[in-house]
């Protein structure tokens, strides 16, 4: 509980999510970060994820209406990748409460440093349109396994979620990195709203602590999606790169060391 959290500790959090915030509007992946701190206070991992879900739909929810404003992604033109999102979220939140917590403590490390090395290591997609890609049943399917895919794994895990969108829609839409990043952040927000509130309705959630991160990561979502849109792909490849690569080092060292 909030309570037993010393003050010293909580400012550390703070500074943690305010973090993760701008790290997440610019790349994607600052659950990485997240989660990783809920669980170094000792909240047991059902409840570190849900309360990193309350945290996360503050940035997620700033950083897309920012690209929304800024007329970066239409709602339109991906409400199949909305559906889909959803019901991947839902699905993948329900099974992670059946999973035991002993279980998800020893797994959840694991997964979160796979993500990392993976972002590392894949080559990154040449998206290079900055134009919506042309309807046709090829276009829905794609959202549809997209969606239900990252949706369910963002309901499981989530660390990660919004580096694997930006990735995927440069490699499917042919996005342009700045429209990809539009796209990432308003699907990361409908998978991390509705897996929010299943984990509030399965009471995996300690809102003080996830309300007090989620003030913070709101102000760092601010400042990195409008930095992202201010100095474009020039800014966000390097951030991209660094961070992952830093969250991996520092994940290793504690799961190993």
């Amino acid at each position: 509980m909030i309570e037993m959290i010393e003050p010293s500790m909580l400012i550390i959090l703070g500074l943690v999510a305010l973090a993760a915030g701008f790290i997440d509007a610019v790349a994607g992946g600052g659950g990485m970060l997240t989660v990783p701190a809920l669980l170094s206070i000792g909240l047991p991992p059902h409840i570190a994820l849900g309360t990193n879900k309350l945290a996360a739909t503050f940035a997620s929810s700033t950083a897309a209406w920012t690209y929304y404003k800024k007329q970066l992604f239409s709602p339109a033109f991906w409400r199949m990748s909305f559906v889909a999102t959803l019901i991947g979220a839902i699905s993948g939140t329900l099974v992670v409460d059946l999973i035991s917590t002993a279980w998800l403590e020893k797994v959840l490390p694991l997964i979160i440093l796979t993500v990392a090395i993976y972002t590392i290591w894949h080559p990154h997609p040449k998206g290079n349109s900055h134009r919506l890609p042309t309807p046709c049943k090829k276009l829905t399917k794609k959202q549809w396994i997209q969606g239900t895919t990252l949706g369910f794994y963002d309901g499981v895990a989530g660390p990660g979620t919004g580096a694997f969108w930006t990735v995927s829609n440069m490699a499917l839409y042919r996005l342009d990195i700045l429209m990809a990043s539009g796209l990432s952040k308003a699907m990361n927000f409908t998978s991390n709203l509705t897996s929010l509130v299943t984990f509030a309705i399965l009471g995996h959630i300690n809102f003080a602590l996830g309300l007090t991160m989620g003030v913070c990561l709101m102000l760092g979502a601010y400042i990195g999606a409008h930095s992202a849109i201010r100095f474009g792909a020039k800014f966000i490849r390097p951030v991209f790169v660094t961070v992952v690569i830093v969250l991996a080092v520092k994940l290793a060292w504690q799961a190993w060391l």
